[in-house]
């Protein structure tokens, strides 16, 4: 053999190899777990119980925002509104009122502010950037949890379920949650990749916010620095997610979308994450 041979490249992996490969990888966690993945250039996809329900916890912020844009564009609201800051909101059950508290909320700067106003924009990038439970609240009162899962529909999200805020513990009693699937999730985020989330420039505002997002160690965990990756985290005990688009320094791009449920190791099931992660970027780059 000689020496050009023996250091020619590596045969190109097969979405096949990939999917046993992610598969391999996903068994070595307790949990159930559903992957979509899809290339936006080539089209090609891995989707794996990508039409399970999971509880959204913070990934239905995404679909919050998407729906404050639209309303937005259609001049219903103006994203410089102002907001009174305020800690209490009414069930979705009965209409008796909660309060949100900051030692269960990610972002506790907000709780210093009560009473003072805040951009509807300003609210919007906390909600994301930060998780902030206060704000999300604060923006599903103005825009309405039903017009939030009515556009899901309208960008072809089927089973997207927004019903309510956040901390709402009486309906979380009687099961309403807010739920989504990997797919629909995939669905809102190439929808928001290719600039048909409401336009164009309210594509690209979001994918600003997205970008700066605070929490990275899931998707973008394993990827190097030069990937840009625009996206929405979620947990709550025994459930955590990821879900956004990747950017590669080519240019080129993709949706990727982690969920699970009923993890037992939270550190490792996010380790596990972004090996899965770390792996589907290494197909697509070879492309």
């Amino acid at each position: 053999m000689t020496h050009w041979q023996s250091v020619s490249a590596q045969p190109r992996l097969t979405m096949p190899q990939l999917r046993k490969q992610i598969e391999q990888e996903l068994s070595k966690q307790p949990g159930v777990f559903a992957v979509a993945f899809r290339d936006l250039a080539t089209g090609n996809e891995l989707l794996v119980r990508e039409r399970d329900v999971f509880h959204a916890a913070s990934t239905m912020k995404t679909p919050v925002m998407i729906e404050v844009y639209k309303q937005a564009a259609q001049h219903k609201l103006a994203l410089s509104d102002s907001l009174t800051i305020k800690t209490e909101f009414k069930s979705i059950v009965d209409g008796s009122t909660y309060s949100l508290h900051a030692t269960e909320d990610s972002d506790t700067n907000i709780y210093k502010a009560i009473g003072t106003k805040r951009t509807l924009e300003a609210l919007v990038y906390d909600m994301i950037i930060v998780s902030s439970n206060l704000a999300t609240n604060m923006v599903i009162e103005r825009v309405g949890a039903q017009n939030v899962t009515q556009t899901m529909r309208d960008l072809g999200a089927k089973d997207i379920q927004v019903r309510r805020g956040v901390e709402d513990s009486k309906a979380f009693a009687q099961g309403l949650n807010n739920t989504v699937t990997a797919y629909d999730l995939m669905v809102i985020f190439e929808k928001i990749a290719i600039g048909k989330a409401v336009n164009p420039q309210a594509s690209n505002a979001m994918i600003k916010t997205l970008l700066d997002q605070k929490f990275n160690d899931a998707i973008p965990g394993k990827l190097p620095r030069d990937v840009k990756v625009a996206h929405k985290t979620g947990s709550i005990a025994g459930v955590r997610h990821d879900s956004g688009i990747v950017f590669l320094p080519d240019g080129r791009k993709y949706v990727l979308v982690l969920l699970s449920k009923d993890i037992k190791d939270d550190k490792a099931t996010v380790a596990t994450m972004a090996t899965v992660s770390e792996l589907i970027y290494t197909y697509v780059k070879q492309g």
